[in-house]
């Protein structure tokens, strides 16, 4: 049976609704039939978190972070591949989840290393314990036109937050949130390569 949270609508720009109920049938199901570009599903252990409808202001803000991210990636020679938000299921673990943003440092895995997170309005699943399931190793958000890191040391312990990536120790976390708020995507590009450079970072 799916049970409805009225509490969880959220106003138009980002339309979320929360399941409650859900076996990991109906989840599949639901899943393959809404694999739309406008919605994105979380599932924990029964619960479904289903966004709509997607703000421009949460696209643009994971267009140019997954930008900023893959230019640092080549301007630092690090093999960085990415899955975009493709669905990550596990079944025996009960969990699922389509990040904003996610990537393989190396070669491409079951899962990706890191996960990016947009952060627009509060509530809603904890990402962090469906990733935890999953094994994702670092989760990032950004919320409050900030960066925040959190680090998996091991699959039986729990994310610890840190100030920067401990994947990518030299990223400069402030220094890339400068560029995030520019509103021409090309030349934040290329004014964070140009910064990079003359940082040394």
């Amino acid at each position: 049976m799916l049970l409805l949270d009225p509490k969880t609508l959220q106003p138009a720009e980002e339309q979320r609704v929360i399941f409650y109920e859900v076996s990991w049938e109906q989840y599949e199901l639901l899943s393959d039939m809404l694999n739309l570009e406008f919605t994105r599903m979380t599932y924990l252990e029964g619960s479904l978190e289903i966004i709509m409808t997607n703000s421009p202001e949460h696209e643009r803000l994971k267009k140019i972070i997954a930008r900023l991210i893959e230019a640092y990636a080549e301007q630092k020679n690090i093999e960085l591949n990415g899955y975009g938000s493709t669905t990550f299921r596990r079944r025996a673990v009960k969990r699922g989840v389509e990040p904003d943003e996610c990537y393989c440092l190396g070669s491409l895995n079951e899962v990706p290393d890191i996960a990016i997170e947009i952060v627009i309005s509060s509530g809603g699943i904890d990402k962090l314990e469906v990733y935890k399931g999953l094994g994702v190793k670092e989760v990032w958000f950004w919320e409050n036109q900030q960066l925040s890191f959190y680090y998996l040391p091991d699959t039986d312990a729990d994310y610890v937050q840190n100030s920067r990536s401990v994947l990518l120790p030299d990223l400069d976390p402030i220094l890339l949130a400068n560029f995030i708020g520019e509103s021409n995507q090309t030349q934040a590009v290329r004014n964070y390569k140009l910064a990079l450079i003359n940082d040394g970072n």
